[in-house]
Formats: C-alpha cells, sequence, structure tokens
C-alpha cells in the first residue's frame, strides 16, 4: 500500500511537464475531488518564519505555536474560494490540533474537526509516526465512496504518508481503497 503512495508522487511532482499539461493534471485532480472516493490532504497554509514550534509550545495555546502568517490566513481563504469556485465542498474537514491547521481550515472550508492522526510529530519518536500514519492508511481503506475529505496537517505526516515533500499551502489527493491508498498528485489551490 505505502509502494502506491509513493508511486503515485512521483507522477505528481510535474518532471517535463509544460504548464498545459499541469493545468490538465490539475483538472485531472479536481475532477478526481467530483468523483469522491479521495481526500485532499492539505499542508496548512503560510506560517511566521520558522521550523516546528518553541520549545514551550502548548497544543490549545495558540499563543505559544508558530502560527499562520496574514499571507497564510489569505493563502488559506484562496484555498476555499477556489475550490467554491468549482463547486467542490468537502464532505468532512478533519485537521491537526495545532492552531496553524485549524486556522487554516476554518479559513479555507469554514469547519474542522480535530483529529490526532494528522498531529505533528515532528518531534515524536518514530513509534508515533507508525502508529498515526498507519492510522491515516486504516481511514483511506475504509474511505466512503461519496463526496471527499479534507484532511488539513503538516509536512512530516504528507511525507510519512506519501514519500512527497510539499509547500505550504499545497495539497496531494489520495484516492482510497482496501490496499491503503494511492496518491494521484500535487494539487495547488491557491493560485
Amino acid at each position: 500500500m505505502k509502494r502506491r503512495l509513493l508511486l503515485g508522487s512521483l507522477m505528481g511532482l510535474g518532471f517535463g511537464m509544460g504548464p498545459a499539461d499541469l493545468r490538465a493534471e490539475a483538472a485531472a485532480l479536481l475532477s478526481a475531488l467530483r468523483g469522491g472516493g479521495v481526500v485532499l490532504m492539505l499542508r496548512h497554509a503560510r506560517t511566521v518564519p520558522g521550523v516546528g514550534d518553541p520549545p514551550d509550545f502548548r497544543l490549545g495555546d495558540c499563543a505559544t505555536q508558530r502560527n499562520l502568517s496574514a499571507a497564510g490566513r489569505a493563502q488559506a481563504r484562496r484555498i476555499g474560494q477556489t475550490l467554491a469556485a468549482h463547486g467542490l465542498q468537502p464532505r468532512l474537514v478533519r485537521s491537526s490540533g495545532w492552531c496553524r491547521c485549524i486556522e487554516t481550515a476554518e479559513l479555507a472550508f469554514g469547519r474542522h474537526e480535530v483529529w490526532p492522526a494528522l498531529h505533528s510529530f515532528f518531534t515524536e519518536h518514530d513509534a508515533q509516526r507508525r502508529a498515526q500514519t498507519a492510522a491515516l492508511h486504516e481511514a483511506l481503506a475504509q474511505l466512503p465512496a461519496e463526496g471527499f475529505e479534507a484532511w488539513v496537517s503538516h509536512q512530516v505526516n504528507i511525507t510519512a504518508l506519501t514519500g512527497t515533500w510539499v509547500d505550504m499551502g499545497e495539497a496531494v489527493v489520495i484516492r482510497g481503497g482496501p490496499d491503503g491508498g494511492t496518491m494521484l498528485g500535487r494539487l495547488r489551490l491557491d493560485a
């Protein structure tokens, strides 16, 4: 199952693709969202400069975390506007409990539910990474065929699941299935 996700991520990188090819790929990914049975896994929007969080950060206390910048808040709004312009609304929005993810979800989709499987494991042990990634694979294996879900998370979670890197505010589209999912490609929604 992870092998299929990694293979799909290579197809979504756009190697050797021109602008028309990239537009066609974006259209195909938007069509996949419309068709359902997929997840739009979004990295939180742009943050203030930094890596990770301050050493004394606390979940639920945004003042102790690295948060969205003004540009990130605008980016999150554009993501939601782009999806709405294409008639796309996720049936479920799940988010990491980090404030930058929650704010991205709220600005883009107007709602969220916190799901610990999407929490950052940037400073956690390998066992935590494996457990959370297994939970994501399990959810992909049980994904309903109707509609799509939006999962707002962190770079480390997206890389652990797909083997690919995405920028802040960029997403991957993953088709669910009994094998734990197949990555269809990367998608920018804030243009």
